[in-house]
């Protein structure tokens, strides 16, 4: 009786599951990563939101092991709210999930503290498999993000040479992706005078007199 109670007396210990916090404005998309996740028993949904205006007191009560981050939020935008992350927490992981994939938005991402990089469109196929790269120390970033990364950190003499600004470059980027100038306005949230002021002094710099001008040097020559 004395060997079964001991043996029955033992618990083998148990994984707890990893807790997920996720931000993302698009409702839609927000529901279907909540969906995502609760068919996983590895994974613990601890809260969903639509903004990160309060973001420093969420992650001091949620205690998340893994932040899902939209860059392009209402009112404090992803990259903002990495940084406010990282002066509680410089453990927690921060995968960020975005449309873009230009230079700009990946670098300044990486620069705030995103542990990985993952585009809106591979959420489906590639978010499981990128949280577990993330817990197991890896960089998880989309293909086309990596390979951009990679280009960034070759060496790229004309991409000084013009004297670009980040906030001229960030405009160089969505222009390329076909933006229009109120969008432009939009995203950055500036004024369509201060987008054609930007517009103007790139058309200087790059010594082009047009949009499409602009657009094709900087694609060509890899600024962007």
């Amino acid at each position: 009786m004395i060997a079964v109670f001991f043996l029955t007396s033992i618990h083998l210990p148990c994984t707890m599951p990893t807790r997920m916090l996720t931000y993302e404005d698009n409702q839609q998309l927000r529901e279907s990563i909540t969906a995502m996740i609760s068919l996983s028993k590895d994974f613990t949904l601890v809260g969903d939101f639509g903004d990160a205006l309060q973001v420093k007191q969420q992650i001091k009560t949620l205690k998340p092991d893994v932040i899902l981050m939209d860059i392009d939020l209402p009112g404090t935008n992803g990259i903002d709210a990495v940084k406010e992350v990282r002066l509680l927490n410089e453990r927690v992981h921060i995968i960020m999930l975005t449309v873009f994939d230009d230079n700009i938005h990946v670098m300044n991402a990486i620069r705030a503290g995103a542990s990985g990089y993952l585009l809106k469109k591979d959420i489906s196929t590639k978010l499981f498999s990128a949280i577990e790269e993330i817990l197991n120390g890896g960089a998880p970033m989309s293909p086309s993000v990596a390979r951009m990364v990679i280009a960034s950190l070759q060496p790229n003499p004309k991409r000084d040479l013009y004297q670009l600004t980040v906030r001229e470059k960030e405009v160089l980027a969505s222009l390329a992706k076909g933006n229009s100038y109120k969008l432009v306005a939009a995203l950055f949230e500036i004024s369509i005078d201060t987008v054609r002021t930007h517009i103007k002094n790139i058309y200087e710099k790059l010594q082009v007199h047009s949009q499409t001008e602009a657009v094709s040097k900087a694609i060509n020559e890899k600024l962007v």
